[in-house]
């Protein structure tokens, strides 16, 4: 913990350093030193999905969060893999490291102070750093599942977990074997069972040991990690859509050497980003970022996937949360990373650029009726930052009356009503609401205007 405070002490030391340092000759304003104040993360949502897939060449590690809620004894989960994995490909993790990487990549919230007019500071462009699990799987199972078309090409106890990797020749099948072994299955799995086995994938099952996860100690269900090499970079969505009552969110973290990675199957959209909004949002962001979100999803006809975020992991601006150190980032399979790790789980690696790692996180609400594939995903060297980021600039309130001031005033009035048009663009509420919000018809205007000139001379 001291470590972590004593980290986030410096950033906002650096910070305030290159503020300070910004001099007076500098020829224009381009930037404000600004804080990041508030973001909007997963738990913004009641069950958000939440993948993390560490990609490089054909080697992939997948980090499934389970968002589950109910008696462990209820949880069943069935996923197409493209190989039958081993006991060493399988692992559990702990939720914190996902946890810690969507504080780090949420969309987020940074605000600004106007300074006085009449003491201007101006700030240079400061350089980044370039169903019910039950069944016993025994002799009479295994008879029972080679006269289905089904073979149990493994079985393992992985932490809280028991784990098959089945094979099928029939859809029908395999439904009918897991159903039989207690796991439930959705109505109309058939079909999209059937497209998998014509693509040669092999299906991870997976529900809880109760024994084991007593023992361990485990209240909760941790994510489970699985890695594996294939040609294809996809994430199978398909089977979790069969029998949905409407449409899901899912977030997906991709962490890769080479840079940024987007879907090729569906378009890649940019949230919206550094539009200025009115400050009182800062007091109602969940609520705005859903509504922006939703907005968006329309606006593409609900067959996007957004991206919220892309940086380079060594070093963030600003931070919702540290960059996640050299230890978490193996934890979660980042498998190129050499030499010592530093500063333990929550610790922050100077920037360099020496962790050579890139992290993408894509957004998106589907359904059955406009994602009908499967998430197709390709990495670019497109190293380029890019954040979800929405900017507060509070007014300055002083009495100082330079002509600089005098033009301020003139200014704020149309500038705030901007930002409530640009509140109501991003999330369809109503503009005569949020300018009643913001009280417009009460901004001073030009005060002390209507004074004689000569009282001016010597105020």
């Amino acid at each position: 913990m001291a470590r972590h405070t004593e980290g986030r002490h410096k950033r906002l030391a650096l910070a305030l350093a290159a503020c300070l340092a910004a001099g007076p000759l500098a020829p224009a304003i381009f930037a404000f030193c600004g804080f990041y104040v508030a973001k909007a993360d997963t738990k913004l949502y009641n069950q958000a999905s939440q993948i993390v897939m560490v990609r490089d060449g054909d080697h992939t590690v997948l980090t499934m969060a389970n968002d589950f809620k109910g008696d462990p004894k209820e949880f069943a989960v069935v996923i197409p893999v493209p190989v039958v994995l081993k006991r060493e490909q399988i692992h559990v993790a702990d939720k914190g490291l996902i946890d810690h990487l969507d504080s780090y990549t949420a969309p987020r919230l940074v605000e600004y102070f106007d300074e006085n007019p009449c003491e201007p500071r101006v700030y240079e462009m400061m350089a980044a750093p370039s169903g019910v699990a039950g069944g016993v799987v025994g002799g009479q199972a295994m008879d029972r599942a080679e006269k289905l078309g089904v073979r149990i090409e493994a079985k393992y106890t992985v932490g809280e977990y028991d784990i098959l990797i089945l094979s099928a020749t029939q859809s029908n099948g395999l439904e009918t074997w897991l159903r039989e072994s207690g796991y439930r299955i959705p109505d109309g799995a058939t079909g999209v069972l059937g497209a998998y086995i014509k693509q040669g994938m092999k299906f991870f099952v997976a529900k809880v040991n109760l024994k084991e996860q007593s023992k361990l100690g485990f209240s909760s269900l941790r994510p489970l990690q699985v890695a594996y090499e294939a040609a294809k970079f996809m994430l199978p969505i398909r089977l979790g859509m069969v029998n949905s009552a409407g449409a899901q969110e899912m977030f997906v973290y991709t962490l890769s050497r080479k840079g940024r990675v987007e879907t090729t199957n569906y378009r890649t959209v940019k949230l919206p980003s550094g539009d200025e909004i009115p400050p009182y949002v800062k007091d109602e962001f969940g609520d705005f970022y859903k509504a922006m979100f939703t907005q968006q999803v329309k606006k593409e006809n609900s067959q996007a996937v957004f991206l919220e975020y892309a940086w380079d992991m060594s070093w963030c601006d600003p931070c919702a949360a540290e960059p996640l150190s050299q230890a978490e980032l193996r934890e979660l399979g980042v498998f190129w990373l050499d030499g010592p790790t530093a500063g333990g789980r929550g610790g922050f690696i100077p920037s360099s650029g020496g962790q050579n790692v890139f992290v993408t996180r894509l957004h998106l609400r589907y359904d059955r009726a406009h994602f009908p594939e499967d998430l197709v995903f390709q990495q670019t060297a497109d190293r380029e930052n890019f954040q979800g980021r929405y900017v507060l600039r509070h007014p300055w309130k002083g009495n100082d009356r330079c002509e600089e001031a005098r033009q301020y005033r003139r200014e704020l009035p149309r500038r705030l009503d901007r930002e409530a048009q640009t509140l109501a663009r991003l999330t369809g509420w109503d503009i005569n609401k949020i300018r009643g919000k913001l009280n417009l018809a009460s901004v001073p205007t030009e005060p002390g205007e209507e004074e004689p000139w000569w009282k001016r001379i010597w105020d």
